[in-house]
């Protein structure tokens, strides 16, 4: 993504410096020449090396952009620029970021890659370079984190109940409870990154685990109150109460199983000591009364978060009659960033519930 100062011709002086600097350490080869190619070519950068006293070109092609889609495109488009030289020249596709996936893509293509951040390989003749940096751009950051807020996060959700599933963007719309104009946003999102495809009936997922495994990474626990008590009810009556007292429809108190304890319910894995609840003001209320709670000091056994985000009710699921939980998704999610013993539990869950066929 460019700077909003930065202009094209900046950019190309930016991707060849890095070039220049990745090939220089290389003691077989010489640069002899790097420079940018007239409009006419196909190509924006064209390098000149001496190897071992033979020549050998590098075509570049340098993007702005380094999502998924817009990659596929340019890499074929550089793969036949490349094969009109005789012998035929190396491609390298250079961005100013480029995530894991991409870079996945240009190996696929057999396309070297270089970007601004320090992620490279390029591998022709004797020569084989790789560079892997742990570093992500705050532009890209930001943009990762902001296809999972609250608001898409919902339409998530809905399209994560049925990956093959084909949706229109008002009916998405709906059933997220999101504006079309978000819908139209998230879609966007997840075509550039390649998670998602527009078919003739509509948008589909098609790389779920892809998405899920980013979600993952980038998830942070919904933002909300919470408090700890002490119930002495367990076993049959303390699941007595909670059929009496969970509920997740908008027009109820909305009390619902999360965390450990919805997966007890959707993919048991091992007890922990301690019940979880995502609630509402009149669920929390709902909850101290059923379950009897006291407030303590230590030795809570329960948890309730009272979400800012009351998305994530839309989703829940009723595992066994009278017992609503947050659905597969949103467990795995919270078990993921639940210490180790969670993500024991959420890689239990996720072959369990979440194994994809698309």
């Amino acid at each position: 993504m460019l700077k909003p100062t930065e202009s094209v011709n900046e950019l190309e002086n930016r991707a060849a410096d890095a070039v220049r600097a990745l090939l220089k350490n290389v003691p077989v080869i010489r640069i002899e020449k790097l420079e940018p190619t007239p409009p006419s070519y196909k190509f924006d950068l064209l390098a000149t090396l001496s190897l071992d006293g033979h020549e050998r070109l590098l075509v570049c092609e340098v993007k702005s952009v380094g999502q998924p889609r817009h990659v596929r495109a340019a890499l074929l488009e550089l793969q036949r620029a490349a094969g009109g030289f005789d012998p035929p020249a190396i491609p390298v596709f250079i961005a100013p970021y480029l995530s894991p996936e991409a870079q996945a893509l240009c190996r696929e293509f057999d396309v070297g890659f270089v970007d601004l951040v320090g992620n490279a390989r390029i591998a022709f003749d004797t020569v084989f370079i790789e560079r892997q940096v742990d570093v992500k751009p705050a532009v890209v950051q930001r943009s990762l984190k902001s296809i999972f807020k609250p608001k898409s996060a919902q339409v998530l959700r809905v399209l994560l109940r049925d990956p093959a599933r084909a949706w229109k963007v008002a009916d998405l719309a709906q059933v997220s409870d999101v504006s079309l104009g978000h819908v139209s946003n998230v879609r966007g999102e997840l075509v550039d990154r390649e998670w998602a495809e527009v078919t003739d009936d509509g948008l589909r997922l098609s790389q779920p685990d892809g998405l899920l495994d980013a979600w993952r990474e980038a998830y942070e626990a919904p933002h909300g109150e919470r408090a700890e008590f002490y119930t002495t009810l367990h076993g049959q009556s303390l699941e007595a109460a909670l059929r009496d007292v969970l509920q997740a429809g908008p027009d109820a108190a909305r009390a619902i199983l999360a965390s450990f304890s919805a997966a007890h319910w959707l993919a048991p894995y091992g007890r922990v000591p301690a019940q979880y609840f995502y609630a509402d003001a009149g669920g929390l209320a709902a909850l101290r009364t059923a379950l009897k709670l006291s407030t303590v000091r230590s030795g809570a056994n329960v948890v309730v978060t009272v979400p800012k985000d009351y998305g994530l009710f839309q989703d829940a699921v009723e595992s066994a009659p009278g017992i609503f939980c947050t659905s597969p998704v949103q467990t795995y999610l919270d078990l993921a960033v639940a210490g180790e013993r969670g993500a024991e539990a959420a890689d239990h869950l996720r072959q369990e519930l979440l194994a994809w066929r698309t």
